[in-house]
């Protein structure tokens, strides 16, 4: 389905990137990925905007184009009590910033039918204590979707992709931890990459602008104290 497709994934060295970058490669796409971890890849921190240009440079000098753009490094999580005014301006530089610039320094090159697809969270629309900065580039990167899905109308498709809880370490979860979910079990990176590989194939050809949560419904599911077993410990 990607065959001679040029990807490129922030973050793409572990976890729900190192899945997305897998899939796409399976399908035959070239992926280019940027990671803070050392491997065989661009290493840099997208927080720098000298970085973020490099990376371009590098990626248009070697391939002229770029036919999808998965924005999905992780934001720094840090609470009200504890977070900087430093970590929070750095989780909105990784979480916000660097998928804006890196989206507009591509623009020029996007191939006919690109695609960005940007990855946010549940809790853009809902919160645990102490997870300020985390929380608020989440919800930057979901609103900056529809924005850039209206500014690169015709041109880029643009969407999102909200995972809840998905589990990174393989591991086997039972009882409350899976019975929770209306979906019967915790989710795994591979839930994510098939949307995503959806959202930049030609089948999502006439969806844009839209955020897409995969959380096993749990954000649909109402909770009030003593109802079906939970309870609200003080």
């Amino acid at each position: 389905m990607f065959k001679n497709k040029i990807v490129i994934v922030t973050g793409g060295a572990n976890g729900i990137g190192k899945c997305i970058t897998e899939e796409f490669r399976e399908a035959g796409a070239t992926v280019c990925v940027i990671d803070k971890a050392p491997g065989d890849h661009f290493v840099g921190d997208i927080a720098e905007k000298t970085v973020l240009e490099s990376f371009v440079k590098e990626v248009i000098e070697n391939y002229g184009r770029v036919d999808v753009l998965v924005n999905n490094a992780l934001p720094l999580m840090c609470g009200i009590d504890e977070c900087s005014y430093e970590k929070f301006e750095y989780a909105l530089a990784v979480g916000v910033t660097a998928p804006f610039y890196l989206t507009k320094l591509f623009a020029p090159f996007f191939a006919e039918g690109a695609s960005v697809i940007n990855i946010s969270s549940s809790r853009d629309r809902m919160s645990q204590p102490q997870t300020e900065s985390y929380t608020a580039a989440k919800g930057g990167i979901a609103a900056l979707t529809h924005a850039l899905a209206v500014s690169l109308s015709g041109k880029v498709r643009v969407n999102s992709v909200s995972p809840g809880w998905i589990d990174t370490t393989g591991s086997e979860f039972t009882g409350p931890d899976a019975t929770q979910q209306p979906a019967g079990r915790v989710r795994n990176p591979l839930d994510i990459a098939n949307m995503v590989l959806f959202l930049a194939s030609d089948k999502a050809g006439f969806i844009t602008g839209e955020n897409i949560c995969i959380d096993g419904g749990m954000t649909k599911l109402m909770v009030y104290h003593g109802d079906h077993g939970w309870r609200l410990e003080e």
